[in-house]
């Protein structure tokens, strides 16, 4: 079940710039619409939306939290294949392979190249088979080697 915009929306625009899947349309200061078929669920205009005017998936009210505070990826290293299955599901293609010498184990890893891009969606830690990314706040974001 995709998210939808109620009719308290007053048509600012916050929810469709934010979205990654480009679902969301409709006029200035008019009610937006989330197309069913183009939304991937990601939260981002829920988080957004000053007028807490969208509904999540189960019909629950979504409420605005400034984009400071929208979690990042943390990626534990020491358990990381660097199999890129996060990087392929972030829909706002905010992470990449990186490089660095080790002494054992994988030589590259996931890092979050783009910290601004992340619309703290959670599909890369959803989507880890070795459950290696934990989503927590910007301040807290860091590399973990052990």
């Amino acid at each position: 079940m995709p998210y939808t915009i109620t009719d308290k929306c007053n048509g600012c625009g916050a929810c469709a710039r934010v979205c990654p899947a480009d679902a969301i349309s409709g006029e200035k200061k008019k009610l937006h619409s989330i197309d069913a078929d183009l939304c991937i669920e990601c939260g981002a205009c829920g988080r957004t939306c000053p007028q807490s005017a969208i509904l999540d998936a189960e019909g629950a009210l979504c409420t605005m939290m400034k984009r400071s505070q929208w979690p990042k990826p943390q990626i534990v290293i020491k358990s990381c294949i660097a199999c890129g299955i996060c990087i392929d599901a972030c829909p706002a293609g905010c992470l990449a392979l990186s490089e660095r010498p080790r002494n054992k184990g994988v030589d590259s890893f996931p890092y979050l190249k783009n910290p601004k891009a992340c619309i703290g969606c959670g599909f890369c830690s959803t989507e880890c088979p070795v459950d290696s990314i934990i989503m927590v706040k910007p301040e807290k974001t860091t590399v973990q080697e052990s």
